[in-house]
């Protein structure tokens, strides 16, 4: 932790409900006076605005797998620099829809990089902050993607293989299992509410939430 706040990342694959279940969160908290701060990645920053653009856009051509994992570590470095941290240190709960775990799993495993490779690269970036609580809304890829693309046109990474989505899949779930104390893993076929209310239980349960 880097200050006195509490840190909490949702992942998980296209369409598993990640940002709606931080805007449940959100409102949770705040209904009992927490403090809180939502942001996501890519783009929750000037910079990081343009850099989403980049790597989400289908119109980008081109760009090598290299190339797309430095830019996904650039905008989680100002990320961190410019809302995490300090939010973190002025004593809010920080809400992220993604974090470190998205770029294992998309540009490690579904670009077929080495993961330490990119551990590295993203802990250099985040110069080591890891969430307090890590959400994994576990769903079935071909479920998910229906979802996301039901929704609007696909972006750079929705519109990747089954193949892609279940190897993203698979290194969410092997990082969950490696690390259980600090990950609460959910079924997202479940119903919203029900989802909500095992992660305020949860989130409840935190150090320096509601105390």
């Amino acid at each position: 932790m880097a200050g006195p706040g509490v840190f909490i990342a949702f992942e998980g694959g296209e369409g598993a409900g990640k940002s709606t279940q931080v805007a449940r969160l959100e409102t949770w908290l705040a209904g009992r006076g927490v403090r809180v701060r939502t942001t996501r990645e890519p783009g929750a920053t000037g910079l990081g605005g343009t850099l989403r653009s980049i790597v989400l856009d289908p119109a980008t051509t081109g760009l090598s797998a290299r190339a797309e994992a430095l830019l996904y570590a650039a905008d989680r470095a100002q990320h961190v620099h410019e809302v995490v941290r300090p939010a973190l240190v002025d004593g809010q709960v920080v809400v992220t829809d993604r974090y470190v775990d998205s770029s294992l799993a998309y540009q490690g495993a579904g670009r077929a990089f080495d993961l330490a490779e990119i551990r590295a690269l993203s802990r250099w970036a985040t110069e080591g902050l890891l969430p307090d609580l890590t959400v994994l809304l576990d769903l079935p890829p071909e479920l998910g993607l229906a979802r996301a693309r039901g929704r609007a046109t696909a972006d750079r990474l929705e519109a990747e293989s089954v193949q892609f989505h279940e190897r993203v899949r698979g290194t969410f779930q092997a990082l969950a299992a490696a690390e259980p104390d600090r990950y609460l893993v959910l079924d997202a076929t479940g119903a919203p509410d029900a989802l909500a209310a095992a992660v305020a239980d949860r989130v409840a349960a935190l150090p320096g939430v509601l105390s």
